[in-house]
């Protein structure tokens, strides 16, 4: 059926102070304590996990069941309809998990990074990997509860229900920061974007999951496909058939496809986004063009061009540059572009890190002809191998307490996050040469024909929906 509807402590003093601790004699708020569980809530909870009956349970269809394939049109429209609905507090809510998800895409990305794993090109979701893992908390038990909690940027005080997040909470505010980028075109005159997260749960025949945690993951994935199959007998041909399914009901092509299951899994749980931004005043150029991989090797690609005020900054020390390029009212492309093609690998560090957005005051107003490749960057990661790289080997293995998942015991097998990301030109016509004004400042003339780094960022929010690298506009991570 479809359902439609830092260390640690490290990262958490960065994230008091961004946000503003009570200081001297006055009353102490937590920061984010709209995304916590009130005392209210709480009594209630206790009076309901002894009068509530047990939880409603059901058995995935097959995997080969008739599937309705996904409408990326209605989903655009449910999450514009959704950020019409906010009230302030959501949008408070957007702002606080934006942060969160920010510092642990940061935490995620340095681990990547630092594993080798971009040596070819990489692309990441801080909102994806964030909502995956809040999913994911909404379903655990203590102690992977707690754990879980940690990694998302808020430990637990105490053992009390009023220290413990609300994952409905932050699921709900996950939906808000997606609806916030895409809500742009409409209010802006620019392109509209489509942004859709599809989560898929792959279950052992028999195996049955808790209704109503299935129903609590839609604000964040508004499709859900909980479906069965033999996982155990061929796990290759199982992985197979799990490709072959999403294809089908997406017509997404992802890269780094399943190619195995781990023996003995009786749950993989998947997060599948496809994201399409199309740059106004951006035209495709006639011909393709080069882009230099590395001193020696170049591939041809396709290049769009757009003329026009970007906000820019140079950092002479770091030997580096900046571009910010709209994407709508309050969101933006952003384009970090050694000055050296060999110091790329040195600036990974210095750009995505946690003051990232604090650099983004030094950009200014610059007239510009910006040239850039048009991307299809497609990539897949298991959150587990992930984890393991940040040493937190431990806290989604087999014996992961998802009792909120399901009234059997669970054995946790791959939990991937895969993203098929689009940039194209408008559908103007290729730009013609104009005779330049006298009077017009000089443009400057900015081409990325060699390896960058990028970001989509959304100001309201302040949320940063993907960290990439291109090495190649050509591969497949």
């Amino acid at each position: 059926m479809i359902l439609t509807s830092m260390g640690v402590k490290a990262t958490i003093l960065c994230l008091l102070a961004s946000a503003g601790l009570a200081a001297g004699d006055r009353v102490y708020i937590h920061p984010f304590h709209l995304l916590f569980y009130p005392k209210s809530s709480c009594i209630q909870l206790e009076k309901s996990s002894v009068e509530t009956p047990k939880e409603a349970t059901f058995t995935p269809v097959l995997v080969q069941a008739k599937t309705s394939p996904v409408n990326e049109a209605a989903l655009h429209e449910e999450l514009v309809l959704a950020v019409e609905q906010l009230a302030p507090e959501d949008r408070q809510r957007a702002t606080q998990v934006g942060m969160m998800a920010n510092f642990l895409g940061f935490r995620m990305y340095k681990t990547l990074s630092e594993e080798g794993s971009t040596a070819s090109g990489a692309i990441l979701s801080p909102t994806a990997l964030f909502g995956t893992l809040a999913s994911l908390y909404l379903g655990a038990r203590d102690p992977t509860a707690g754990q879980l909690q940690a990694l998302l940027g808020v430990p637990m005080q105490d053992q009390g229900c009023t220290s413990r997040l609300d994952g409905h909470k932050v699921l709900s505010a996950l939906q808000a920061i997606q609806g916030l980028l895409v809500a742009q075109g409409r209010a802006s005159g620019q392109a509209q974007m489509l942004l859709s997260t599809v989560v898929a749960l792959f279950t052992a025949p028999g195996l049955h999951l808790k209704q109503p945690f299935v129903l609590s993951l839609a604000p964040f994935a508004p499709v859900i496909l909980p479906r069965s199959l033999d996982l155990s007998t061929d796990p290759d041909l199982a992985a197979e058939k799990i490709n072959k399914f999403l294809q089908a009901v997406t017509g997404w092509k992802m890269g780094g496809a399943l190619t195995t299951v781990s023996p003995g899994s009786t749950l993989l749980f998947n997060t599948y986004v496809h994201f399409q931004g199309r740059m106004k005043g951006f035209s495709l150029l006639a011909e393709p063009q080069m882009f230099w991989v590395d001193n020696s090797t170049s591939v041809s690609v396709p290049m769009m061009l757009g003329s026009g005020t970007f906000r820019h900054w140079s950092d002479t020390r770091n030997n580096f540059s900046v571009t910010r390029v709209p994407m709508g009212k309050s969101a933006a492309l952003l384009l970090i572009q050694p000055h050296s093609t060999s110091s790329l690998d040195r600036i990974v560090p210095l750009a995505f890190s946690h003051d990232f957005l604090t650099q983004m005051n030094n950009l200014s107003p610059r007239a510009m002809r910006l040239t850039l490749p048009q991307l299809q960057l497609r990539a897949s990661y298991n959150l587990q191998e992930l984890l393991a790289q940040a040493k937190l080997a431990t806290l989604l293995d087999t014996k992961a307490n998802l009792a909120g998942i399901s009234d059997t015991n669970l054995t946790l097998g791959e939990v991937m996050n895969s993203i098929l990301f689009e940039l194209k030109a408008d559908d103007r016509k290729q730009p013609t040469e104009s005779t330049p004004q006298s009077s017009a400042p000089e443009a400057l003339e900015v081409t990325l024909s060699s390896p960058f780094l990028f970001a989509v960022y959304e100001r309201e929010a302040g949320a940063l929906h993907f960290l990439g690298r291109v090495d190649n506009p050509l591969s497949v991570v």
